[in-house]
């Protein structure tokens, strides 16, 4: 009986022993191997600087006519053109331009870093089972758990800045395209695969030339879901160093700036809907091109 009721006792004991074993075996690997983790990231953080500063640095007019030229190219739509150059001249305005450029600069980097990552990673689970169910659960715990728990590891191994925010992000952002680019090549008909294989193609081939063009229209949608989840993590990033939008909604926040927080928020709001509707519009009309070729 007394060891039923030592029972919880030795249960929090037996917790606190292993919450400490973590504690010291990641401090042990953070102290060994942070500054090599640094160095290896390193091009990365000024890859990221420099594309910063040449966003900021290059004239708004120029860059208002870089936006304006490619969400005529994503979307083909003179309103989305128009609704963007409005957009982007209130912001600055407001005063708003040299975050903005910032938000900018880092919501693209960690969308490019995702599609790096991101695609060749569902390419593999589409062609393998066994790899799918090994990745799946990973990218159920990257989507569920809370983003603040993640950045604790990140902040002990490379400190507060740029690089701990933009993995924050990519971490969040991931997900969506590796499920997407998973499903869409799953998705491509068997009718198709077998006419390639009567053609003698290889597995390359058959890859390259018939399933991730079929699955465009998917991966872009986990592209545009990816951006969207990036511009949502743009505050929690700013609390670990990363400049942009989410910094002066962060300090409105803490000092109840109802205005600060309110035209910053917007901005965001502003960037979100503009990337979502030029990757929707591409989307679709990389979908009517598939349906046109095909015959559907």
């Amino acid at each position: 009986m007394d060891f039923l009721f030592d029972f919880p006792t030795m249960g929090r004991q037996s917790l606190r022993d292993l919450k400490k074993a973590i504690d010291f075996a990641f401090r042990d690997f953070s102290r060994d191997y942070g500054e090599a983790l640094e160095s290896f990231f390193s091009p990365l953080l000024k890859f990221l600087v420099w594309f910063e500063k040449l966003l900021i640095n290059t004239p708004w007019p120029i860059i208002l006519l870089v936006i304006c030229l490619l969400v005529w190219l994503g979307s083909r739509s003179w309103k989305l053109v128009a609704g963007s150059l409005v957009s982007f001249l209130v912001i600055g305005f407001l005063g708003m331009w040299e975050d903005t450029m910032s938000t900018l600069a880092i919501i693209s980097v960690a969308t490019l870093l995702c599609i790096t990552i991101g695609i060749p990673i569902g390419v593999l689970m589409a062609r393998s089972n066994r790899m799918q169910a090994v990745v799946t659960p990973i990218l159920d715990v990257m989507q569920t758990i809370p983003s603040f728990v993640y950045l604790i590891p990140v902040v002990m191994l490379l400190g507060i800045g740029k690089v701990p925010g933009l993995l924050a992000v990519c971490i969040y952002a991931l997900p969506p395209l590796v499920r997407l680019t998973n499903l869409g090549i799953r998705m491509v008909d068997r009718e198709v695969l077998e006419a390639a294989d009567a053609f003698g193609a290889s597995s390359m081939q058959k890859l390259l030339g018939v399933q991730i063009p079929l699955a465009l229209p998917n991966i872009f949608a986990g592209i545009n879901q990816t951006i969207m989840m990036a511009l949502a993590m743009v505050v929690i990033a700013s609390m670990i160093g990363v400049s942009g939008l989410g910094v002066p909604v962060l300090r409105a926040i803490s000092n109840q700036y109802l205005a600060l927080g309110l035209m910053n928020g917007l901005a965001i709001v502003a960037l979100a809907i503009i990337f979502d509707r030029v990757s929707q519009k591409y989307g679709q009309r990389l979908q009517r091109h598939m349906k046109g070729v095909h015959g559907d």
